[in-house]
């Protein structure tokens, strides 16, 4: 089965196996490289952004399961092998991401699906961190992100803000209500700002939940009824856009 789904993959160098449905992949940034990890489930291409620990095996979990529904799942690793399982070295590796290769390492991997789909529509999520990057990877790439799914997405960066004119997604966003880094106000006030540029933008609040309810690694904060919604409200969203 490895040496079937090995032969699919063009253009990308295979650089280890990981348990699970994928695989860990190379594929071409603009001039360089960024690995990843891929699940091939045979269908449309969505990019899995991972959140600020980095590329975890919670995240490759997620992959598997759009995988398991039939997209080719690619969450890139945007750390360049680096992670942390501790809030104070997840901050310092977020905060010291550089923004500009990230931004390559995105819109690399939306090419690579393109590429591996024979499909010019992607579509994105991404969970804290990663939810952020998915708003802006949609900005940065309308001629191919058609869906957006941002989980509790955060952009603490001010020289990485979108220009929201540019966004031609369809977005549908899963927020926690008691959230200290997107709370519900700024997340209605988005929300009403892209809805006034004429943009097709739904950001969902679930009552009752914490910043981080769709990682089930973290039992502390994990929503399962909250998870439940969000991920077929965003299967959903992928099936009909892509």
């Amino acid at each position: 089965m490895l040496c079937h789904r090995t032969m699919k993959i063009r253009k990308a160098r295979i650089v280890a196996t990981v348990e699970g449905m994928g695989e860990r992949i190379s594929f071409k940034s603009n001039g360089g490289t960024c690995d990843g990890y891929l699940a091939n489930g045979g269908g449309p291409g969505v990019i899995v952004i991972q959140e600020w620990w980095g590329l975890v095996p919670h995240i490759q979990d997620v992959a598997d399961r759009f995988a398991a529904a039939g997209f080719t799942a690619l969450a890139p690793d945007l750390y360049h092998g680096e992670s942390s399982t501790e809030p104070d070295g997840a901050g310092k590796l977020m905060m010291g991401l550089n923004l500009a290769q990230a931004a390559k390492d995105l819109s690399g991997a939306v090419d690579f699906l393109q590429s591996q789909t024979k499909n010019q529509k992607i579509g994105v999520v991404g969970y804290c961190m990663g939810g952020g990057l998915t708003m802006v990877l949609a900005c940065q790439r309308p001629d191919a992100v058609v869906a957006a799914a941002p989980y509790y997405g955060v952009i603490p960066w001010p020289s990485a803000q979108p220009d929201w004119s540019k966004l031609e997604a369809k977005v549908i966003g899963e927020y926690a209500e008691f959230d200290d880094f997107a709370g519900p106000a700024t997340v209605k006030a988005l929300e009403s700002q892209l809805k006034t540029l004429g943009k097709d933008a739904t950001l969902n609040i679930h009552a009752g939940t914490q910043h981080a309810f769709f990682n089930d690694a973290r039992p502390d904060v994990f929503d399962s009824h909250a998870a439940k919604i969000s991920f077929e409200r965003t299967l959903d969203l992928f099936r009909t856009t892509l």
